[in-house]
């Protein structure tokens, strides 16, 4: 018995295939009789014999693409750590060289299994997880793969680990055990502005802008996007530290020529001396975010700040920050003590009068 049998409904309808097995429909989305059953005697043909579908399929394909039969995943690693700003790119390049890849790596594409996809995803980690899906929706993309190799509904959940702020007392102990008095100011710097470790590195003297008292920060991961730059006032803090670094050149000389990974593997040593666990150099980010939440600093200072471009990234980042809200009556106070009233006449303000705590009631 065939697997699948052929209906239209109605005189003029579309045509479906049902299985017989399941009794699962299909529409063909045709109406023309001929090609339904050139589609029904293909499904027929690949549910009985679907090592020579298989080769079938593959001829096809490679008379319309004859890069097809040579295309590995390789290819698609190379073509995929093209795209990106300079930082996004690095840390494609260092992703595609993982030993979890390894097995995929001189694959095939149209010779790929789900099997194939499993075996990596079970070598790797989250990040091996969250690449393989971009590779994958990649060829996709390109149409260098006929079909999806794993539903979405197979790919095993993405959890991240826990990531957490570095607290003030964790960063003024890495910074009086700290003795080199370079990587000091930089992890100072950090503390100060959010910046990512990357971009903080490679900072110059340009970047300081003192007739305006400003320090401006490019965000290196969204140079593609040609953002507007943070531009953060030199506070009294800030400009202790900006005193005591280079006045000609980079600020950092020594670790803007390091690379990130060997960075943050300095960082990490300090903390273990320290026996302080569960923190990175990204901790600086999520502890400002959360600073900046918990005393109320405007959200869209704070995204401009750190780089960020959504919301729901920024609130993630700022998630654990404890914010003291204040009594009604303390807000109030504040109000009536900064609150103007404005008289109109003829629709023109003539005059306005401070109010003092001890007025009447707010002007609402």
């Amino acid at each position: 018995m065939a697997k699948f049998r052929l209906y239209r409904r109605g005189d003029a309808g579309m045509y479906y295939l049902q299985d017989n097995e399941t009794g699962r429909q299909e529409s063909l989305k045709t109406r023309r009789a001929e090609e339904a059953r050139r589609v029904l005697n293909a499904r027929n043909e690949a549910a009985a014999v679907p090592e020579v579908t298989r080769k079938i399929a593959a001829a096809y394909l490679w008379a319309s693409d004859p890069a097809m039969k040579h295309r590995t995943w390789q290819t698609v690693m190379d073509e995929f750590s093209k795209r990106g700003g300079a930082s996004t790119r690095e840390r494609k390049v260092r992703a595609m060289a993982t030993k979890a890849f390894d097995p995929i790596r001189a694959k095939k594409l149209i010779e790929t299994t789900s099997g194939d996809f499993l075996t990596v995803l079970e070598k790797g980690t989250v990040s091996t997880n969250v690449f393989l899906r971009k590779l994958h929706n990649l060829a996709l993309d390109l149409d260098w793969l006929p079909k999806r190799i794993l539903s979405k509904k197979v790919w095993p959940v993405i959890r991240y680990g826990k990531k957490r702020a570095i607290t003030w007392n964790e960063h003024s102990r890495i910074i009086e055990r700290e003795g080199n008095p370079e990587r000091k100011q930089f992890y100072e710097l950090l503390w100060e502005t959010g910046a990512s470790q990357g971009d903080a590195a490679v900072l110059t003297c340009s970047n300081v802008d003192w007739d305006q008292r400003l320090l401006i920060i490019h965000r290196r991961k969204l140079q593609h996007l040609d953002p507007v730059p943070a531009q953060i006032s030199i506070g009294e803090r800030m400009e202790g530290i900006l005193n005591q670094l280079p006045k000609e050149g980079p600020l950092f000389p020594n670790l803007s020529k390091v690379r990130s990974g060997d960075r943050a593997t300095e960082f990490k040593q300090r903390c273990d001396g320290l026996s302080i666990k569960g923190v990175t150099l990204h901790s600086y980010r999520y502890a400002w975010a959360q600073r900046a939440k918990s005393c109320g600093y405007p959200e869209r200072f704070a995204m401009s700040n750190l780089g960020h471009q959504s919301k729901a990234i920024h609130r993630a980042y700022a998630e654990h920050a404890d914010v003291i809200i204040p009594s009604l009556e303390e807000y109030e106070k504040h109000f009536r003590q900064t609150v103007l009233r404005v008289n109109f006449q003829n629709g023109h303000a003539v005059a306005a009068v401070e109010q003092s705590a001890s007025a009447a009631s707010p002007v609402l």
